[in-house]
């Protein structure tokens, strides 16, 4: 049930994604004349906002569970996206598309990922991987939605659509059956026994560990995991923004873009899936090294796009490395310190992802403007992946801490 509240959760989330936005770039921008730097300006201005909050909401996740977390942002996601419909100016899209943006960098990733982890342990990849199919799935929806609701009736129509689904899909299940922790319940992870239990078909309670966030911040892999954040997270965010405006400017139809980019969230839902039965004896480091390295070669075949084949052959390389980030970064976060003090370590380390992630559409806008185009931001990001990939490498479990 946690888990089914999760994936819808993590549908919703998918209201005020880059690849949503992404749809709303070509219309929005002709008739109200911005630039690309002035439209992606909103994405990171939200992320900072994000980086800013989550710290503070990681401590609270862990005091007070994710149904409040989660409840909160999907309602506010929603408002923010309808009433994006309205937009008369640069200002106003600003402050609607940040309130979303900051939830979906903050209060969502660490309500989704803070509710897996404290209710699985030993099949901790396998709910991620369906948490992350659910994503995608979004992923793979809204900017359709948003395309259809165009076609029909304009971007603002386009923006209603997304915050109808966004609320429709998120916010009731969330709300009715979202529960805190197993414990609260009389409960184990995983269905595990509970002490004193006799019954011989529930499994035995699986050890976790635990760190506290002083201890984990003390560590090298925490470091080594935030170096691995910092670098792709920019090749994330930066090419799901830019992706559509890229292939219209490559003489690809519109229409053409916008099912590329659910090529790519589609690819991505069924590598997450995948990767839910990653071999225990493989290290989580190889997982992301491998994605580091299918993000950069993404960001070079899109260098290379002469027609629809390429672009959606770049699209789904693109989905490969999405896939894999989005399961198994936090999927080491939280195998490498635990579920007790989860929100607390994941709020410091969700301020790297979210300025990451803020920076990404923004250099790319700024190199696209001077430039004319964006081979040199995909060339950037393509760096950025690789360097990625071989700093993952590095970054293994740390040791228990001492009791």
């Amino acid at each position: 049930m946690v888990l089914a509240c999760v994936a819808c959760a993590g549908f919703s989330r998918q209201g005020p994604a880059v690849a949503t936005l992404t749809i709303f770039v070509e219309p929005m921008t002709a008739e109200f004349g911005w630039s690309r730097t002035a439209l992606s300006g909103a994405v990171s201005l939200g992320g900072v906002l994000a980086a800013l909050a989550s710290p503070f909401i990681g401590p609270y996740l862990d005091a007070k569970g994710a149904k409040a977390v989660l409840s909160i942002a999907i309602l506010v996601t929603g408002a923010a996206c309808m009433g994006l419909a309205l937009t008369p100016s640069l200002a106003i899209f600003y402050v609607l598309f940040c309130i979303g943006r900051m939830n979906f960098a903050g209060p969502y990733d660490l309500g989704i990922y803070g509710a897996i982890y404290n209710w699985f342990v030993a099949r901790r990849a396998f709910a991620t991987s369906i948490a992350t199919l659910a994503q995608m799935l979004g992923l793979v929806l809204m900017p359709l939605i948003a395309h259809v609701a165009i076609l029909a009736s304009g971007w603002r129509g386009g923006w209603l659509a997304v915050g109808l689904a966004v609320l429709l899909v998120g916010f009731v299940p969330t709300w009715l059956f979202m529960a805190r922790r197993p414990e609260n319940l009389g409960l184990l992870p995983d269905g595990g026994a509970r002490p004193g239990a006799t019954d011989p078909k529930r499994p035995a309670a699986i050890q976790d560990t635990t760190f506290n966030r002083a201890q984990a911040l003390a560590t090298p892999a925490f470091w080594l995991l935030a170096g691995f954040t910092l670098l792709v997270y920019p090749v994330q965010a930066g090419i799901s923004l830019h992706q559509a405006p890229h292939l219209i400017e490559r003489g690809l139809d519109p229409t053409v873009a916008a099912t590329a980019i659910s090529t790519f969230a589609a690819v991505s839902a069924a590598v997450s899936l995948g990767l839910g039965f990653w071999p225990a004896p493989l290290p989580l480091r190889l997982a992301l090294a491998l994605t580091g390295g299918f993000l950069g070669a993404a960001a070079l075949a899109m260098l290379r796009i002469d027609g629809v084949v390429d672009g959606y052959l770049s699209a789904a390389l693109f989905g490969v490395g999405i896939g894999g980030l989005m399961t198994m970064l936090p999927l080491a976060w939280a195998n490498y310190f635990g579920r007790a003090s989860f929100g607390a370590i994941r709020g410091a380390a969700l301020t790297v992802q979210v300025l990451a992630q803020a920076a990404g559409p923004l250099l790319s806008g700024v190199l696209r403007d001077v430039t004319g185009n964006y081979d040199l931001s995909l060339m950037t990001f393509a760096a950025l992946a690789l360097a990625g990939a071989l700093l993952a490498l590095f970054a293994k479990p740390p040791a228990r801490p001492a009791a």
